[in-house]
């Protein structure tokens, strides 16, 4: 019984990377993508999202419910991991420890993040391009956001490899190394889209470089 309770719980946090959250995710960086564009195309942008029908149910149900499910299980297979990547440095072993490392401080970063945008929000602040602007401008927040979309990038494009092996669509070992570069090739796109967002709001040029 707890065999087949643990084998569900893995099914559905592996699930609900892909769907929702890596639709999400997704979602999320072509609207901040927009900041390329200027601050009024990015505005603009924000508030079409803000203005959605049943946002906040939205929100909770298909983004804040599915993250925090994948977040708790995803720190339980964290820590019950045995890593042996020490004894065999093996492609796949170190892909299995930084996809623990980027999930751990990923839970730091989208906290953080929630904080300083959604929950200051809620105190009134409007959630535009200068607030990002003002939150980049410290050289620190401009370090973090950036390891903060590479480790949601990795963790992304990593776990849709596993997302595949696990539910028995990638079987043969071939069918795992096409993915492979797939998932390479998408964690190189979704990072250049997403750091490229962050530099438009220091400096719209340095988007463009």
């Amino acid at each position: 019984m707890a065999e087949n309770r643990e084998f569900f719980n893995r099914r559905l946090h592996s699930l609900l990377g892909v769907i929702p959250i890596g639709i999400f995710l997704i979602q999320h960086f072509v609207i901040n993508h927009f900041a390329t564009a200027g601050a009024s195309a990015f505005n603009q942008a924000a508030h079409f999202m803000e203005s959605l029908p049943f946002r906040y149910a939205l929100e909770i149900f298909i983004i804040f419910i599915p993250i925090l499910y994948h977040a708790i299980y995803g720190l339980y297979i964290a820590f019950q991991a045995k890593n042996n990547t020490s004894h065999y440095g093996y492609f796949r072993n170190w892909m299995f420890l930084l996809q623990r490392i980027s999930g751990v401080f990923l839970l730091i970063f989208i906290a953080w993040h929630v904080w300083e945008t959604r929950i200051q929000a809620a105190f009134g602040a409007e959630v535009n391009y200068d607030m990002m602007a003002d939150i980049l401008s410290n050289p620190f927040m401009l370090v973090f956001y950036i390891l903060g979309v590479v480790s949601a990038t990795f963790h992304f494009a990593n776990g849709l490899w596993s997302f595949f092996v696990s539910w028995g669509i990638t079987v043969s070992p071939r069918s795992q190394q096409i993915m492979t570069y797939v998932t390479v090739a998408i964690f190189f796109a979704l990072t250049f889209v997403g750091i490229r967002a962050i530099l438009a709001f220091i400096n719209p040029d340095l988007a463009n470089i």
